[in-house]
């Protein structure tokens, strides 16, 4: 998995940082949301809007009682002075007046500027002069904090309790002094408000662009690997291809892609974006007040770590053998397909039918079993967060109600409590959705780390000019990889340019795998193939495949048109020379019937056109090649004879200087070759005309009789 990520997330590094930096912002912005539903609550409702315990302007009466509880009465008078129109410019003296309206009727002292450390201390020494002086002056609320109702002492009355305590005391002198309160508190929770929508409005943004900078660096990276398997699987010799078969390569390039494309954005997050909310709010729960309800927090996260590793363990091997599953699914559906019309002359439409049900009910059993498991998953993890939630309520209203706590203190521990579940929420979807993409890295990394059988040598040659067309095999013998026995046994024979070869033997005996390793479709086990004088190992495959024009047993037409299956070698190639091509391999008839002609569409694998058709029109796309070597692999089989006799008379035109291989069953279609090989079970057994083969072979002669009488034989000579 890190791997087919890193070197594939490379293009997109700029986007990542992005990401990174966006995810970190909106962790922070989200983890400072609670904090202001906290002061909503706790300073804009229950205090008014007033966030210190120290005021910022207090009567001098006030002042003298404050002193008299307080040791502390140093400190507090020098960060106090005196409000008078000599302290102040005239500007300052005027806001004050605004902001008290009855300041300049009384003695009053106003708080001087300091910073945020010396504030705290102020609040808090301040605070408790306030609340003695409020207890000495009042019984009933010197009973409740003496801890008669609470059953506190005064030292262990917490801080947070001390500030809310002064408050009142607060809110009495800013009223003496004709501060509207009311507005006071609207204007506070309208700006925590304003700045709340700020921060939530900053989170919102950068999940947008988060999301969409992800989609983009998902689908880019689905694509580099997409272009990876497909270069890699182009580059298959035909034993890797068989290694892995037709169907998983495809369920490999798209679903498997696919499952890791999917997995990117939400790694994203649960790298990034979890474990700073999930810490992040775990330290603020920690700090959140005197008596901390972290343990219950705590638990909660233990529970959802056994639940997850659980269910985890349950379905990480069942993602492996889905995969294959669809493998399979894929592979019965496309044998199915192709198959139609065999499976229709048989009658075994039902046979197949229950081919597929069974392929289709394991992979749906297994999914089941999957999302079941799974399903548990998301159901559990809510209960433990709503039970969480309800240990939160019931601890923090005893709190809230021996006076240890406030209203928004508790709202804001929740919301940290939930937000740490929510990280292991994202935690717990991406262990759904790891394990399968996992397995598909694994499936997509054993397609780009097969080592091809077939590669090119590291001292590369170039062919030689003045041997061009020429052909030789040496000793050449083949056995398919993992096979007991050799298909091919001491092939030697040459095909020089001008030329005509041909090889013919019995069904199984070995006539395509020759041509196959020609273009090194295979390796040789032992010997040599030559190509121009040079051994074809040593020669780059494009460079090979370059002076071959290939027409395959089977004719395989691509999706598009006439004309871009005949131009497949060259997309530039002229109009004339595909006409010409066409002609050549009789397919000018059957083309200019069409209404389009050679823009008429060629449906994917040719299953518009008639196998007679479609081998013509593959004939004609090696044809307009214009290759040094022409390989017919059994090319001519869907012909009748007329046509296959034009189509050959006029080929000897265009390769008069080429060298010309062909394979083939039809007697009638080699019997003019200048050399014609005689295959058996793997062994050449007779090499020479055709007149000299029906005299010395007996192999050949046999293959001759079984389809042509003597007489046949001798007029197709004459």
């Amino acid at each position: 998995m890190l791997k087919i990520l890193k070197n594939n997330l490379r293009k997109s590094w700029w986007a990542i940082i992005i990401i990174f930096a966006l995810l970190c912002a909106q962790a922070m912005a989200d983890l400072n949301l609670p904090d202001f539903t906290s002061k909503i609550v706790n300073v804009g409702i229950q205090q008014k809007g007033i966030e210190n315990s120290s005021p910022d302007a207090i009567t001098k009466a006030t002042m003298d009682k404050v002193l008299l509880v307080t040791e502390e009465d140093e400190f507090l008078l020098e960060n106090y002075q005196v409000f008078s129109k000599d302290n102040f410019s005239d500007k300052e003296y005027n806001q004050y007046l605004k902001k008290y309206p009855n300041i300049d009727k009384q003695e009053t002292y106003v708080i001087k500027k300091m910073d945020s450390e010396k504030r705290d201390k102020l609040n808090l020494e301040m605070g408790k002069a306030l609340m003695f002086t409020e207890i000495f002056e009042n019984k009933e609320y010197a009973s409740k904090m003496g801890g008669q109702q609470t059953g506190l002492k005064y030292s262990e009355i917490p801080d947070s309790i001390i500030k809310q305590a002064a408050i009142a005391s607060v809110q009495k002198e800013y009223q003496t002094l004709g501060v509207n309160l009311d507005d006071m508190q609207n204007k506070y929770i309208f700006m925590a408000g304003l700045r709340m929508l700020g921060v939530a409005a900053l989170s919102m943004i950068a999940a947008i662009l988060i999301t969409l900078l992800s989609a983009k660096v998902a689908a880019e990276l689905g694509k580099n690997v997409r272009e990876k398997v497909y270069k890699k699987v182009l580059s298959f010799s035909s034993s890797e291809y068989r290694k892995f078969g037709s169907s998983s390569l495809i369920t490999r390039n798209t679903n498997d892609v696919q499952q890791i494309q999917n997995m990117v954005p939400m790694l994203f997050r649960t790298v990034i974006y979890a474990p700073i909310v999930g810490i992040g709010a775990f330290l603020k729960v920690l700090n959140q007040s005197e008596n901390s309800m972290s343990w219950i927090i705590g638990t909660a996260i233990a529970v959802i770590i056994v639940v997850i590793g659980g269910l985890f363990g349950l379905a990480m091997p069942k993602f492996k053998k889905l995969q294959d599953l669809i493998d399979k699914l894929n592979m019965v559906s496309r044998e199915i397909l192709t198959g139609i019309p065999v499976i229709r002359a048989f009658n075994k439409e039902k046979y197949e039918e229950n081919k597929f049900d069974v392929a289709n009910t394991d992979l749906t059993k297994t999914n089941i079993f999957i999302n079941r498991t799974m399903s548990f998953m998301m159901p559990t993890l809510m209960f433990i967060m709503n039970g969480m939630s309800l240990l939160i309520i019931w601890n923090g209203a005893q709190n809230v109600d021996k006076g240890v706590m406030q209203v928004g203190t508790v709202m804001t521990f929740m919301q940290y409590s939930m937000q740490v579940v929510i990280s292991f929420l994202f935690i717990s979807i991406l262990s759904i959705i790891l394990p399968r993409a996992s397995v598909s890295a694994k499936r997509i990394n054993e397609v780009l780390e097969t080592e091809n059988l077939v590669k090119d040598a590291k001292n590369l040659k170039t062919l030689d000019k003045s041997k061009k067309g020429l052909v030789e095999f040496r000793k050449v013998s083949f056995r398919y990889p993992d096979a007991d026995s050799e298909v091919l046994s001491d092939i030697d024979f040459v095909a020089k340019p001008g030329e005509v070869t041909a090889i013919i033997g019995s069904t199984g005996s070995g006539k395509s795998t020759v041509v196959n390793l020609l273009p090194r479709f295979y390796d040789v086990t032992e010997g040599e193939i030559l190509v121009d004088g040079v051994n074809i190992k040593d020669v780059s495959q494009k460079d090979l495949r370059d002076v071959i024009g290939f027409v395959p047993q089977k004719g395989v037409l691509f999706s598009g048109t006439i004309e871009s299956n005949i131009k497949y070698s060259d997309e530039n190639m002229s109009d004339e020379n595909m006409i010409k091509a066409a002609q050549i391999a009789q397919a000018e008839e059957f083309i200019s019937a069409k209404s389009d002609t050679y823009n008429s569409e060629i449906s994917q694998g040719g299953n518009n056109v008639s196998g007679g058709q479609k081998q013509r029109l593959s004939i004609a796309r090696a044809i307009a090649k214009n290759p040094e070597i022409f390989v017919f692999d059994d090319s001519f089989s869907a012909l009748d004879f007329k046509t296959d006799l034009k189509l050959r008379t006029a080929l000897e035109e265009v390769t008069q200087d080429k060298t010309v291989i062909i394979v083939a069953q039809r007697i009638s279609t080699i019997m003019d070759a200048n050399q014609i090989i005689v295959l058996d079970e793997g062994k050449i057994v007779g090499k020479g005309t055709h007149d000299e083969l029906m005299k010395n072979n007996e192999v050949y002669r046999q293959i001759a009789l079984s389809q042509l009488s003597k007489e046949e034989l001798e007029d197709g000579r004459e």
